[in-house]
């Protein structure tokens, strides 16, 4: 399963595609950071990361994206840029004809570090060790789209598995 993660971001949106079945491994395919300048308008910069993910998602063909739910922070200015990014990828993976899951912070920081209190640091160090990579990836916001990567081949996948399972049982085929 080759998955697109999503850090949304107005400013910096990290995008990591990795490859991997769960339970074991992933591998890296690769990573980036879209960035929007703050100067330009929004509709701009709205339209600029539109076309850098749908460019990433036709680019590296995943079977699904994953993007880290919008949540609730003392900074309205900065929830709002990080709603608008994430609605820009989600309609990204949509319009593809892709499986677009979302996912909060602490789901994904359980799933890669196995505590949903891990902070920074240690993500970037989880990530690193289970990509297997030379250095960690940076800056921040790429560790983090990896993780969210990483999240959906080992939660997602099993997910989509038991979701069609019991739709195969409720048609009343293979139980």
């Amino acid at each position: 399963m080759r998955v697109l993660g999503v850090d949304p971001g107005l400013t910096r949106c990290g995008v990591g595609v990795v490859e991997g079945v769960p339970g074991r491994p992933c591998s890296l395919v690769a990573y980036y950071v879209v960035y929007t300048d703050p100067a330009d308008d929004l509709s701009l910069r709205l339209l600029h990361l539109d076309r850098s993910l749908t460019g990433l998602v036709a680019e590296h063909r995943p079977d699904a994206v994953a993007v880290e739910r919008v949540f609730s922070q003392h900074n309205v200015r900065t929830v709002m840029g990080t709603a608008q990014a994430s609605g820009i990828a989600v309609l990204a993976g949509a319009r593809a004809g892709l499986p677009v899951q979302t996912y909060t912070p602490s789901e994904v920081k359980a799933a890669v570090t196995g505590s949903g209190q891990a902070d920074k640091k240690q993500m970037t160090a989880m990530v690193t060790r289970l990509l297997r990579l030379a250095e960690p990836p940076r800056p921040a916001d790429a560790a983090d789209a990896l993780a969210l990567a990483i999240c959906h081949v080992w939660r997602g996948g099993t997910r989509s598995k038991l979701a069609e399972a019991a739709d195969r049982v409720r048609r009343g085929g293979a139980r």
